[in-house]
């Protein structure tokens, strides 16, 4: 085995490790209901995009709604149409069907977590425009990103490839 097929094998291993211990260690029907909520926020970057648009109404945050739509849109043209697309990632409920979904089966690849990283873009550039709007949105964006995991359709390493790319967005976003 080539030292590529042995770090792919032992990060998946290590994913499979911490999605088998949220199943079996944090599952029960109140957080059931609870992780399909937040998760349904991030669906398509709506929750964002809502919050984008009600800071663009404010000319004080106009400019920081302004950057987390443009944000969004680069997350999805070089998360969602470009790396899912090339690097074709099976999403864990795909090989191991033996966990029974609270949502339906994602058509889309697994990596990165386009719900991360779009959450993060987000928090992100309100970290660099607004301090006191960062903290809900950080903590937003990381019960988003648990729920991908707690809903078995993201492998934790998609979920820090999901808060690596949003925040270098962001951090490029803003910067322009």
């Amino acid at each position: 085995m080539n030292f590529r097929k042995k770090c792919d094998f032992m990060i998946q291993t290590v994913d499979f490790l911490i999605l088998d211990l949220i199943q079996n260690k944090l599952r029960c029907k109140f957080l059931d209901s609870l992780m399909v909520k937040f998760s349904s926020l991030g669906d398509g970057g709506i929750v964002w995009i809502a919050i984008s648009f009600l800071l663009i109404c404010y000319k004080k945050y106009r400019q920081a709604g302004i950057l987390i739509l443009v944000g969004l849109i680069m997350g999805v043209l070089i998360g969602n149409c470009l790396l899912k697309n090339i690097i074709c990632r099976p999403r864990p409920c795909w090989i191991n069907r033996a966990v029974s979904l609270l949502i339906p089966i994602p058509y889309d690849y697994s990596f990165p977590s386009c719900h991360t990283m779009s959450s993060f873009i987000a928090a992100a550039v309100l970290l660099h425009t607004d301090i006191m709007f960062a903290y809900p949105a950080f903590l937003l964006a990381s019960v988003i990103a648990f729920s991908r995991l707690y809903l078995y359709v993201h492998y934790p390493s998609d979920i820090i490839g999901g808060i690596a790319l949003g925040t270098i967005i962001a951090h490029f976003v803003c910067l322009l």
